[in-house]
């Protein structure tokens, strides 16, 4: 991790190679309809193209644990931190205790990495359950634009194609930007991913499959999600091998 951050509280810029490519907000102010949580944007291309809608890039499960707190810092450089947030419950007791690590990486020439991490423990004294498949999770809002991006996959194309099905990876491809989503752990992988191109596109990676995700007392979840932002509309060839770079598996086309 390397060179100087510049802060401007309750925000952290994150840079690439001396470049501002995040803003991360820790403690933002959202309406309680939005489960108020941390959020990165704008998030921008190494072109400074924004690739962010507010809220941006965020985790959170409306149903159920919505409200996060900031805790503090365990470490924050200007290419990554990680985090400690406090997740509460309607009745306001702590529920879930997370680790948040989040770094730039390098990938390509025109292209960086944004990992994502997210490690959740129950710290209730009793099970707790997570709804199903549509219950939230890791979600990056992208820009609208006048003609919806380009949905790609290791599974196929098209929103119908990819929404609600595990793939290793996706992509939204517009115009100007192309975004490479890829789960970086076999946990992340095998939970299904959400893609919208209409009036509100992005992509989410569900933290419960449709069947729920019941944790333990003192149990950890851990999700990881690894996304390459480039310049320019790639192709599905390109975008696979991209995403090859981006997880502990590798990807096909």
């Amino acid at each position: 991790m390397r060179a100087s951050f510049t802060n401007r509280p309750p925000c952290t810029v994150l840079r690439h190679e001396n470049r501002p490519v995040g803003t991360y907000v820790h403690r933002p102010q959202l309406a309680e309809t939005l489960a108020p949580r941390p959020y990165l944007h704008p998030v921008r291309t190494l072109g400074g193209t924004t690739v962010t809608e507010r809220p941006g890039v965020s985790l959170a499960v409306p149903d159920a644990y919505g409200g996060q707190r900031h805790l503090g810092w365990l470490l924050r450089d200007p290419d990554g931190f990680v985090e400690e947030l406090s997740w509460g419950g309607a009745d306001g007791r702590q529920v879930l205790l997370e680790r948040r690590t989040v770094a730039v990486r390098p990938i390509a020439a025109g292209c960086w990495a944004l990992d994502f991490t997210t490690a959740l423990t129950n710290v209730t004294g009793q099970e707790i359950a997570i709804g199903g498949a549509g219950s939230g999770g890791f979600h990056w809002s992208a820009p609208r634009r006048p003609q919806p991006p380009r949905v790609l996959s290791a599974g196929g194309e098209g929103e119908a194609a990819v929404d609600g099905r595990c793939a290793d990876w996706v992509a939204l491809a517009a115009e100007d930007w192309t975004l490479v989503f890829a789960g970086a752990t076999g946990d992340t992988r095998s939970a299904p991913w959400h893609v919208r191109t209409g009036d509100h596109p992005g992509v989410g990676s569900a933290l419960a499959r449709d069947g729920g995700l019941a944790i333990a007392p003192a149990d950890t979840v851990t999700r990881r999600i690894v996304t390459a932002v480039a310049d320019g509309c790639l192709e599905r060839d390109e975008a696979a091998r991209i995403a090859g770079q981006l997880s502990d598996k590798g990807a096909a086309v």
